[in-house]
């Protein structure tokens, strides 16, 4: 597909080779003016010390094998309860709605209500869709939207690397706008 060979995804180009090339350097001994490579080039929080989510880790090891639920915390496993109940028996193993577990969908919605006051606009459960993470649903949402090269779609100027390779892949077009940090990285009015 011509189009994969045209995009460029930067989160693992050119920077991240040269960072893996000195961090192999340091590691042989070479001197530099630092003492460590960090690579931030994708969201992986615990490579620059971000704590493990415990509670998710225990709700998601609960769901997957139930037997463990019973050494955790009283809170994982009402929640585990609830989310394995909704599965009508089919356990996490099995298809759900494609839009995501109904209760899974509603604590979404929970969620928004409760960070959105007082200005919340109600949000109807059937409208939430998850995803297996951000990179999915911006893909997802970016095929409903381009289906040609007279699609264009603005990106903003610094951006995440996704959007632009995304947009090459399904053949639209990219308009890029920049945002100024002397402006809180917004748009120049």
């Amino acid at each position: 597909n011509p189009r994969v060979l045209g995009m460029q995804y930067a989160v693992r180009g050119p920077i991240v080779a040269r960072a893996e090339e000195l961090r192999r350097a340091l590691a042989a001994g070479e001197k530099a003016p630092f003492d460590e490579v960090v690579f931030c080039n994708i969201g992986n929080p615990h490579a620059v010390g971000g704590v493990p989510l415990t509670y998710v880790r225990q709700v998601l090891a609960g769901c997957v094998y139930p037997k463990t639920v019973l050494d955790m915390p009283e809170d994982v496993q009402k929640r585990v309860s609830r989310i394995l109940k909704s599965t009508n028996g089919g356990g996490m193993g099995a298809y759900s709605e494609s839009k995501g577990l109904a209760t899974v969908r509603q604590s979404v919605a929970n969620f928004i209500a409760q960070r959105d006051q007082p200005n919340y606009i109600p949000v109807d459960v059937e409208n939430i869709f998850l995803t297996e993470g951000a990179s999915d649903g911006i893909k997802t949402l970016l095929s409903l939207i381009i289906s040609s090269a007279r699609d264009g779609v603005m990106i903003p100027i610094p951006q995440y690397p996704l959007y632009s390779a995304a947009i090459d892949m399904l053949g639209g077009s990219k308009i890029p706008y920049f945002l100024t940090e002397e402006e809180n990285w917004s748009l120049k009015p």
